[in-house]
């Protein structure tokens, strides 16, 4: 698999530009081995990401595949563009979605890349993965959450016809969106999709971002779901954040609760049994309520 648009690069990880000589390669390759050694003071995680970066581009051959944007040991290079959602050998009842998974931040990354390329300038291919991994990491970023929710959009659309999901749901500014409303019979969920590039902690029954100490994102994925709560009449069962397998240490961390809401941030590859069983302590919408509620979402829910 890619890695994400986020992800430090190999050239970013050896502290290197990606211009770097041969041989600046090599000797920052050396001095990163030794600061990140645990026998030197450093941690595993780090020399381990030493010793992959450098394979990536230890050599010529193998820097120019990487540069190119080509799967190692692979003659076919990936994309990151949309991918075609058609499944014709799948004939399982699919859960009902509305709205476009990821559609907002595709768009507000292709504007913001023109806009980096500069006027005038031809842009054959926005999702050319070495002119992506030259943007800056801002622009990376809207890119990451764009895949994110496309690949929880798909996990979502296989829980089966019990199932509604509403994607890329508008709370008022564009940017303040709900990314996926969920409803079945576990419950009522309000969701993020969550890429942040490297892994996260918890403190204070709030997520903590590498790059943004400061940000609150439960805090406002709270404050989101309260504009849909309040227009459709209903009650979220629980709040969930989904984040990649490798950012989140364990499979599902329960946070607390806001306005009787469970918050919790899951792993991606958790997510299915998370919503087939439910979340520890979240309210259950079950009978005729979920009809109501469906029926009320309904006729509520606007998209971005």
């Amino acid at each position: 698999m890619p890695d994400s648009p986020i992800s430090a690069t190999p050239y970013e990880v050896l502290g290197v530009p990606s211009d770097a000589s041969n041989d600046e390669l090599r000797s920052a390759y050396r001095r990163r081995l030794r600061e990140t050694h645990p026998d030197t003071g450093g941690d595993a995680a780090s020399f381990s990401a030493v010793q992959a970066a450098w394979e990536r581009i230890g050599t010529p051959d193998e820097r120019a595949t990487y540069d190119r944007g080509h799967l190692r040991y692979a003659e076919h290079s990936f994309t990151w563009a949309p991918q075609d959602r058609h499944r014709p050998a799948d004939t399982r009842p699919r859960a009902r979605s509305h709205g476009h998974p990821g559609g907002w931040r595709r768009e507000r990354y292709l504007v913001l890349m023109r806009e980096w390329i500069g006027r005038g300038e031809d842009l054959k291919d926005p999702y050319d993965p070495a002119l992506v991994r030259s943007a800056p990491r801002e622009l990376r970023h809207i890119l990451a959450d764009a895949l994110a929710e496309e690949s929880t959009a798909r996990t979502l659309a296989d829980l089966g016809i019990g199932y509604t999901v509403w994607h890329d749901v508008s709370t008022g500014r564009p940017e303040d969106k709900l990314d996926h409303v969920v409803l079945g019979p576990t419950g009522l969920f309000a969701m993020l999709s969550e890429d942040y590039g490297s892994p996260i902690g918890v403190k204070k029954a709030e997520i903590v971002t590498p790059d943004h100490p400061d940000e609150r994102p439960m805090h406002d994925l709270g404050q989101r779901a309260k504009v849909i709560a309040r227009a459709a009449r209903v009650k979220f069962s629980a709040l969930v954040i989904v984040v990649p397998d490798d950012e989140l240490g364990e499979d599902l961390v329960v946070l607390g609760s806001i306005r009787g809401a469970t918050t919790a941030v899951v792993r991606e590859s958790r997510l299915p049994g998370l919503m087939r069983g439910g979340i520890p302590g979240a309210r259950i919408v079950g009978g005729t309520e979920l009809f109501d509620v469906r029926t009320r979402l309904q006729s509520t829910i606007r998209f971005v």
